[in-house]
């Protein structure tokens, strides 16, 4: 090969000497056309045909109405204050004392002076006073009591402020004089929100009451509409979900995050893909703070034996990868849910762990009884366009469990995953029931529930995100 490349550029080099010599024997002609004639004629004064253009003028003026401006963009700020009629009036204060039934305090919203401004007759202090208290009706009812500092851990963004603005729920209101009927309207609708407001209905002992109003507040936190289909797992209930419909199709053991550090975080994300035969990339917390990447570069016979394969970089730096298989940490399926904590719901070889009462005993992830069933349940129904579909799916699964080989199969209509903590509610029997409170997350909330309600409360959390490190076996 390279006698030949040598050999085509002997020839090229020999073709390119022989075009120049003969280049110096034969000069072309002259190709160019010949060069115009030289002007003479002095150019026109085009400042008498615009005299406009003789004065000095600033890029501004030059240009007229294109002009560059900066990239930031000024909206206006909708107005958070209507116009109230005595009778519209009116009915927000009769709608104020309804809100205990859904587990808020009436005394929040400030009826005594509201009643002042409808005595008074209507004006702009009673259009400020009428708007204000609506407004806090609003926040409360579809955004949730409690501020965000007293959510531990909760990293659910809830989008109902975007779909229901605060300053159209007030225009409709107004415009259509339905002020009771805007403000019910954003109650959460799931089935288990209307269970604990029955409960809250015949239940007179304060403490019992108080623990139905903090997780009434919870759905709250939540978008009001979860979806048609979803999973839903109730981190102290040790329980997955597969709902459609508002009815449980299928559930599942869970084993969730121990308390402390690696406490399963609450969110709500999209689960995109499936991942058979997973890796798992052991984190550095394993492999150098527990000595896992020194015990399988010592011991190679122990780590083809546990699936380990390590490598170690010119800096010392080693990476341990566990390979697919049915000892791999992460069994043989996991959910492929991106989110920044590096959550995600997964098999296990620990499979004894799901007959305790007592699972939360993981690093944080999800481990799921039945994972495999339910991972040929999501390919299915996240793809299959009609039940003909269902066997060339299963067929598929079976052909990728069986070849042990690293498949991400993705789902054309993506589910979404909320990982929840209610400490009362509906169980997956239908019975409603008190869980445990097992990462200490009521008594924040509780404490919240007592204090004075708090104005211009945050939409998200500011707690740091912490990257839940994978599982290892248990």
């Amino acid at each position: 090969m390279t006698k030949m490349k040598f050999l085509i550029g002997t020839a090229c080099g020999a073709a390119l000497v022989a075009t120049s010599a003969l280049a110096q024997d034969n000069a072309p002609e002259n190709l160019l056309p010949p060069e115009p004639e030289k002007v003479s004629e002095p150019l026109p004064d085009m400042r008498e045909a615009a005299p406009e253009m003789n004065a000095q003028q600033s890029v501004d003026d030059a240009f007229g109405d294109i002009r560059m401006r900066s990239g930031e963009v000024v909206q206006e700020i909708p107005s958070l204050v209507g116009e109230w009629s005595a009778a519209d009036a009116a009915k927000l204060l009769a709608f104020i004392p309804t809100v205990e039934a859904e587990g808020l305090v009436p005394a929040d919203y400030d009826s005594a002076a509201l009643q002042s401004a409808i005595m008074a007759g209507e004006s702009p202090a009673l259009n400020e006073i009428a708007s204000q208290i609506f407004v806090w009706l609003v926040e409360d009812l579809r955004d949730g009591r409690t501020p965000m500092d007293a959510r531990k851990q909760w990293f659910v963004v809830d989008p109902d402020a975007d779909t229901n603005p605060t300053h159209k729920l007030l225009e409709n209101a107004l415009a259509t004089g339905q002020i009771a009927e805007t403000l019910a309207s954003l109650n959460p609708v799931a089935p288990d929100y209307a269970r604990l407001k029955e409960e809250l209905a015949k239940t007179t002992d304060a403490k019992s009451r108080k623990l139905i109003r903090a997780n009434m507040d919870r759905w709250r936190w939540l978008g009001q509409d979860l979806g048609k289909r979803y999973l839903l797992t109730n981190v102290p209930e040790y329980q997955l979900r597969l709902t459609v419909n508002d009815r449980i199709i299928k559930n599942y053991r869970v084993v969730v995050g121990k308390p402390g550090r690696t406490a399963t975080p609450q969110l709500a994300e999209m689960v995109e893909a499936v991942i058979y035969n997973p890796t798992w990339t052991v984190p550095q917390s394993i492999v150098k703070g527990e000595g896992l990447g020194a015990k399988v570069l010592g011991n190679p016979g122990w780590a083809r034996a546990n699936g380990y394969k390590a490598t170690k970089g010119a800096n010392g730096w080693v990476t341990v990868v566990q390979q697919p298989g049915p000892g791999n940490s992460l069994g043989l399926m996991k959910l492929d849910m991106p989110n920044e904590h590096a959550i995600f719901l997964h098999d296990t070889p620990s499979r004894h762990l799901f007959a305790q009462d007592n699972r939360a005993l993981s690093h944080g992830c999800i481990r799921v009884q039945g994972a495999r069933e339910l991972a040929m349940t999501m390919s299915m129904l996240g793809n299959a366009k009609s039940k003909e579909d269902l066997p060339r799916i299963q067929e598929e699964v079976s052909e990728i469990t069986q070849s042990g080989e690293y498949t991400r199969y993705a789902m054309e209509r993506q589910w979404p995953v909320y990982i929840t903590y209610f400490t009362m509610g509906v169980d997956v029997n239908g019975n409603l029931t008190k869980f445990a409170d097992i990462y200490g997350r009521d008594a924040p909330v509780l404490a919240a529930l007592d204090a004075p309600r708090q104005r211009d409360r945050a939409r998200k959390t500011s707690e740091e995100a912490v990257e839940i490190i994978d599982d290892m076996q248990t």
